[in-house]
């Protein structure tokens, strides 16, 4: 995480070699259910956009902890790795880049069409600080987020106490003891001109 050669854009991921787990954070009424059924329960809104996210400390940072309000329950989601990368593919920059896009009504009009956006944060350490490279986040609407609900779900857990027992740690000035649980997450093997597109 602290490496300071980590490449500025690369995605980092817990995976295996058909899956890949992405986090989200949802109040408890469709996070506990989800983790339950392996599904998302009917008040999951399929008509807006969803953000998935490769990186647990990035999804901390995002959530506070899982005490946000309405993030109170945070989700490790495992998916077909096939569906991830078909994501990536189709996906555009979420903000205008001009050696990309070139002028910004195509850009704007490859985001209309797009079903998948990416934008790139500074990852986080395990005091949340931002690292100088930077994590993935993956937006999906439309086909990608029926696809993603429909298709590529492979399992759904609750990770909430673990996000809690990682902070207890790191409030207890345990920070050995707080990294030793987390998630491992390796560089994902990409394609180079998939994310040459997308290189902020």
């Amino acid at each position: 995480m602290n490496d300071l050669h980590e490449p500025r854009f690369r995605v980092r991921a817990r995976h295996t070699d058909s899956t890949i787990t992405v986090y989200q954070a949802y109040r408890p009424e469709i996070g506990g259910p989800a983790a339950r059924l392996g599904r998302f329960p009917s008040s999951w809104k399929r008509e807006r956009m969803t953000w998935i996210k490769p990186s647990f400390l990035w999804m901390m940072y995002r959530c506070g902890w899982g005490t946000k309000e309405g993030q109170e329950t945070v989700l490790a989601i495992e998916i077909d790795r096939e569906g991830f990368l078909w994501a990536l593919r189709n996906a555009c920059l979420s903000h205008h880049v001009p050696v990309l896009h070139g002028d910004r009504a195509s850009w704007k009009r490859q985001l209309r069409q797009a079903p998948a956006r990416v934008q790139w944060d500074p990852e986080r350490d395990l005091h949340l600080n931002p690292l100088p490279h930077r994590s993935l986040q993956l937006g999906l609407a439309g086909e990608a987020a029926t696809r993603y609900a429909d298709e590529w779900i492979v399992g759904i857990e609750d990770v909430t106490p673990l996000a809690r027992e990682i902070h207890r740690l790191v409030r207890a000035g345990q920070p050995d003891a707080a990294a030793g649980l987390l998630p491992e997450e390796r560089p994902l093997d990409i394609e180079d001109e998939v994310l040459a597109r997308l290189r902020a």
